[in-house]
C-alpha cells in the first residue's frame, strides 16, 4: 500500500519502521562517535565508536545486500513506485554507509573481539526484535512499512527474518576475516 508522506510522518513508528532508517541512525551514532573521539582524543568515545561499530557495520551490509538483492528482482518489494528514489539518493542511504563504515573498520579501527555464538545471538536478538516492531507498526497504521513483507505470510517472514539474522552474523565473520586479511592476525589477536 503506498502512503504519502504526511502519513508516514504522523504514522506509529513513524521514520523507524524502516530498517534502512535504523541504520542510518546507527551509523551516524558510530560515526559521530568516531569524529568527537578523533577531535577530543577521548579514548571512552573511541570505545563507544567501536561497540557501534560492530552492530552497525553489519546492519549497513546487510541492508546493502538485502536491498541490492530484492531491488535487482523487483524494486517495488522495498519501494513502492510513488516512493522510488534517484540513484543517488539511492545509492547514498542503501550503499555508501556500508561502504564507509566496512572501511573504517578494515582500515582505521582495532579488530572485533566479538565470537560467532555472540554474534549469531546478536543478529538474531536483532532480526526478532526489527520484526516485533515491524508489526508492532502495522497494528497501529494498518500497513507494513515494506511492501515485501506484506506480499509474504507469517511463516515465510519468519524464514526472511531468521536469513536475515544468519546473514548478518555471516557478513561479521566475512569482515573479520578481510580484518586479519588485510592487518594481519598479530593486529587482529590484540584486544
Amino acid at each position: 500500500m503506498g502512503i504519502c508522506s504526511e502519513v508516514l510522518n504522523d504514522a506509529y513508528g513513524w521514520h523507524f519502521q524502516y530498517l534502512t532508517i535504523i541504520g542510518l541512525a546507527l551509523a551516524t551514532i558510530t560515526f559521530t562517535a568516531g569524529s568527537l573521539a578523533d577531535i577530543t582524543s577521548s579514548r571512552r568515545l573511541f570505545r563507544i565508536k567501536n561497540a557501534f561499530s560492530v552492530i552497525a557495520t553489519p546492519l549497513e551490509v546487510l541492508i546493502s545486500t538485502l536491498y541490492g538483492s530484492l531491488v535487482s528482482i523487483d524494486k517495488e518489494l522495498v519501494i513502492p513506485k510513488e516512493f522510488q528514489l534517484g540513484i543517488w539518493p539511492d545509492i547514498s542511504f542503501h550503499a555508501v554507509p556500508a561502504i564507509v563504515l566496512t572501511i573504517d573498520y578494515l582500515l582505521l579501527s582495532p579488530p572485533w573481539t566479538i565470537s560467532v555464538r555472540q554474534m549469531m545471538a546478536l543478529s538474531t536478538a536483532f532480526a526478532f526484535g526489527y520484526w516485533f516492531w515491524v508489526e508492532q507498526c502495522y497494528r497501529h497504521n494498518g500497513w507494513y512499512p515494506y511492501p515485501i513483507f506484506e506480499a509474504l505470510t507469517t511463516p515465510w517472514r519468519i524464514v526472511l527474518f531468521c536469513f536475515s539474522g544468519a546473514l548478518m552474523a555471516g557478513s561479521t565473520e566475512v569482515l573479520k576475516l578481510a580484518y586479519r586479511k588485510i592487518n594481519g592476525d598479530d593486529r587482529a589477536k590484540r584486544p
